[in-house]
C-alpha cells in the first residue's frame, strides 16, 4: 500500500511538473485602470486564463500609458500584445507621424474592438443638427495635441472649414468642456472616445443635449482613404434626451501583436475570445454591440497575425 502511495505521489508530482513547465507567460498591455482599454485586456485575460488547464497560457494585463506606450512595449519585447487605437496602428507600422524613422515593420493586428467615435454633443437650444450648423457658433474644439483636437482638425479639413467659421473656438480639456456646455459657455463639444462615457453621460444628465450626427459624402471620403478610420454608430438611448441611433465615424480600439509571438499563442488568445463571444461582450457595455464580422476587418492596416487568420480561417470568415 505504502508503494503504490509513493508511486502515485510521484506520478502527480511528475505531471504537476510538466503541466508547469508547459505554461507560458503573456502580458497585454492596456491603459489607464478607469479607462475601457484595461477592461479589453483584463477581459480578454479572464477568458484565456478559463483555459489554461488545456492550452498552458497564463495571461495578465497590467495597467499602462496606452496606444503608444503598448506598441513600443511590444517593440521592445516586453509586452506581447496591446491595445491600441487604430490610427497608431497604422503610423507605427508604416513609419509615419510621431513614428516617423521609427517605425514598428514586425507589428500585426489580431481584431479591432470598440469603436471610439467622433462625438459632437450640441446643447438642444442652439438647435445644431448636422455638423454645418457649427457655423457661427461657439465650439470646444479640443486642447492643442489632444486626440478629439487632432481629429477635429481633420473633418474641418473635409468638410471645407476652419476654425475662424466658429464665433468662439475655446481650446478646454475633456475634463472641462461638460461644465462649459451645462453653464451655456459653449454651444458644441466634440470628443473622440468610446461609449458610453462619463463625461457625455454628465453634460447629457444637466442639460438638454443632443448628439450630433457627422456624415455625409466628405465622411465618406475620409473613411475610404484612410484605413485606421470606419464608420461607427453611437446607439440611442445610451444618453439622456437621445433615443436614437447617431451616425459619424472615427478610430476603432485595436487588438495588436508582434510578428514574433508564436502562432499557436495567438490562435489560443482569438479563439478563447471568440468561442465566449457572448460572455466577451457582456463584460462592458462598449462591447455590446461588437459583432465577428466587423472585428476582423474595420481599423485594421498592420497584417494580420497568421495565428489570428487561421482561426478566422476555421470559423468561414475568411
Amino acid at each position: 500500500m505504502k508503494l503504490f502511495t509513493a508511486a502515485a505521489f510521484a506520478g502527480a508530482v511528475a505531471m504537476s511538473t510538466a503541466a508547469t513547465a508547459q505554461e507560458q507567460y503573456v502580458t497585454i498591455g492596456t491603459g489607464g485602470q478607469t479607462g475601457v482599454y484595461y477592461v479589453v485586456g483584463q477581459s480578454i485575460c479572464r477568458l484565456v486564463n478559463r483555459g489554461t488547464a488545456t492550452h498552458g497560457i497564463q495571461c495578465t494585463a497590467p495597467s499602462t500609458g496606452g496606444s503608444i506606450a503598448n506598441i513600443n512595449a511590444i517593440h521592445a519585447g516586453d509586452m506581447d500584445m496591446g491595445v491600441a487605437q487604430s490610427d497608431w496602428q497604422f503610423h507605427a507600422f508604416n513609419g509615419t507621424s510621431q513614428f516617423e524613422g521609427a517605425g514598428v515593420p514586425e507589428l500585426r493586428a489580431v481584431f479591432s474592438v470598440h469603436g471610439e467615435p467622433f462625438t459632437v454633443l450640441a446643447r438642444q437650444d442652439a438647435e445644431i443638427t448636422t455638423f454645418g450648423d457649427l457655423r457661427g457658433r461657439r465650439v470646444n474644439v479640443g486642447s492643442p495635441g489632444s486626440g478629439q483636437r487632432a481629429t477635429m482638425d481633420v473633418v474641418l479639413e473635409a468638410m471645407g472649414m476652419t476654425t475662424a467659421d466658429f464665433a468662439l473656438a475655446s481650446e478646454l480639456a475633456p475634463a472641462e468642456q461638460s461644465a462649459a456646455l451645462g453653464d451655456n459657455n459653449v454651444d458644441a463639444i466634440v470628443y473622440t472616445v468610446g461609449h458610453p462615457n462619463g463625461s457625455i453621460q454628465e453634460a447629457t444628465s444637466t442639460v438638454d443635449a443632443v448628439l450630433v450626427p457627422v456624415d455625409g459624402a466628405e465622411i465618406d471620403a475620409l473613411v475610404a482613404g484612410a484605413p485606421y478610420y470606419a464608420h461607427a454608430t453611437i446607439p440611442g438611448g445610451m444618453y439622456a434626451n437621445n433615443p436614437n441611433d447617431t451616425a459619424t465615424f472615427g478610430v476603432r480600439a485595436t487588438f495588436v501583436t508582434s510578428a514574433n509571438v508564436p502562432d499557436d499563442v495567438i490562435y489560443e488568445i482569438v479563439k478563447a475570445v471568440f468561442d465566449n463571444f457572448d460572455r466577451f461582450r457582456g463584460l462592458h457595455p462598449a462591447f455590446a454591440n461588437l459583432n465577428e464580422e466587423e472585428m476582423i476587418s474595420a481599423g485594421l492596416s498592420a497584417p494580420l497575425h497568421p495565428g489570428a487568420a487561421r482561426y478566422y480561417a476555421e470559423r468561414g470568415w475568411m
